[in-house]
């Protein structure tokens, strides 16, 4: 999981240059004439102790004209999944603009630094130093073009990372413990990519290694006769939301069960609040707009899971068909008061503050939000059983539900 850093500011203060400095490499045109930078540009770096990071480098939020509009809305959906920012101003010119930006910053607790950049031209003034104090803003001075102040900035950088990637979260290692053993059922099918496996099953391999915790890694035929090999049960079988009919029927019901979309709730989002989005389903009516949001660019062939099987199963639960929009990528409607629900999927390629984002995003506008995991659960008759390894998730199912115990 890499840490975004959002660089922002205005046109021709040295976003750019600071950003090749930082990675030492020509990752941006650095140019005087301003607006040089269009779309963000994007650079991955491990920025050691703390790990693998993202670098985004916006176009200046002060551009002017119909394409600078275009270029800001880019800059300004950056923000939405920047969970470290870097505030780059101009030595001496910092105004009622960059204080407006860092007080967004603040208001969305992404943590900030002030990048006084061109310092050969002149200093910040004193009564801007103190007011970033009293704000307990960390604050540094560089000349990007020289190199110079670049070792300070990544110090700050480190020094203000979120505690959670200092420390990070567990995708499942914590539900089989040291020793323990996992079994990871992953479909080759036609749409699993060529020669690899797909990215939440490689982070949760490895996140078993790291736990000291055993990884054993079956097709979902397979699975059966992979359990009689075992001395003893699992801690946990986790597989791929397509599967889950066939390994919730191969799978003995004593032994916790649930899939790679639904530990993503928990570790990309917010699984309490997608638990009890999934309780939606049980009001949609035929022809209720459903949104389903794909965080990969992918090309559907066959049955593809968002196009073709989510609609085929939650069609045979409401009655009928639904009206369904796809979006992929970063794209994502910022009104989705129109939607009856909303279906993410597991959101891999996505980090957690974005995701956060777009839940909050539906919070607010009253519609409930579900992922792939837990809609097709749910579909399948099987969600209090995916919720096993999760009691607080089981227990607010049960509460919301007003039961004891959910078959379907």
């Amino acid at each position: 999981m890499r840490l975004h850093i959002g660089i922002f500011g205005r046109r021709n203060v040295g976003k750019s240059s600071l950003l090749n400095a930082i990675t030492r490499q020509q990752v941006s045109i650095v140019s005087p004439v301003a607006g040089t930078t269009t779309d963000p540009v994007e650079k991955p770096m491990e920025l050691l102790p703390l790990g693998p990071v993202l670098f985004i480098d916006t176009a200046g939020l002060d551009d002017v004209g119909a394409l600078g509009e275009a270029r800001i809305q880019k800059s300004r959906a950056a923000i939405e999944r920047t969970e470290l920012a870097v505030l780059v101003a101009a030595a001496g010119e910092f105004g009622e603009f960059e204080e407006r930006l860092l007080g967004e910053f603040l208001a969305r607790k992404v943590p900030a630094l002030v990048a006084f950049n061109k310092r050969d031209r002149g200093r910040p003034a004193e009564t801007v130093l103190l007011q970033l104090r009293e704000r307990e803003v960390p604050w540094v001075e560089t000349a990007a073009d020289r190199g110079e102040g670049i070792d300070a900035l990544r110090e700050r950088l480190l020094a203000i990372a979120p505690a959670d990637f200092i420390e990070q979260p567990v995708i499942l290692s914590d539900l089989v413990g040291p020793d323990g053993c996992a079994v990871l059922v992953v479909p080759i099918d036609k749409e699993a990519p060529r020669g690899r496996i797909i990215l939440p099953q490689v982070q949760a391999i490895r996140d078993l290694l790291d736990g000291d915790a055993c990884a054993l890694v079956v097709k979902d035929q397979q699975l059966r006769g992979a359990l009689s090999m075992l001395c003893g049960r699992p801690k946990l079988v986790v597989t791929d939301s397509q599967a889950f009919s066939k390994v919730a029927a191969d799978t003995p019901p004593e032994v916790p069960l649930t899939s790679f979309s639904i530990l993503f709730s928990r570790f990309r989002g917010d699984l309490l609040t997608q638990v009890e989005g999934t309780l939606a389903v049980s009001r949609l009516r035929p022809g209720d707009p459903v949104l389903v949001a794909e965080a990969c660019t992918h090309h559907p062939i066959g049955d593809d899971i968002g196009r073709v099987k989510i609609p085929r199963w939650l069609a045979q639960v409401v009655g009928g068909a639904l009206d369904f929009t796809t979006v992929q990528g970063r794209d994502f409607p910022d009104d989705v008061s129109r939607y009856r629900l909303v279906i993410h999927c597991g959101a891999c390629m996505l980090n957690r503050r974005e995701v956060l984002s777009r839940i909050e995003r539906c919070k607010r506008a009253r519609v409930p939000i579900t992922n792939y995991g837990l809609a097709i659960a749910y579909s399948l008759g099987i969600f209090e059983r995916a919720l096993s390894p999760f009691p607080a998730a089981l227990e607010l199912f049960r509460k919301l539900s007003g039961r004891t115990r959910h078959d379907g």
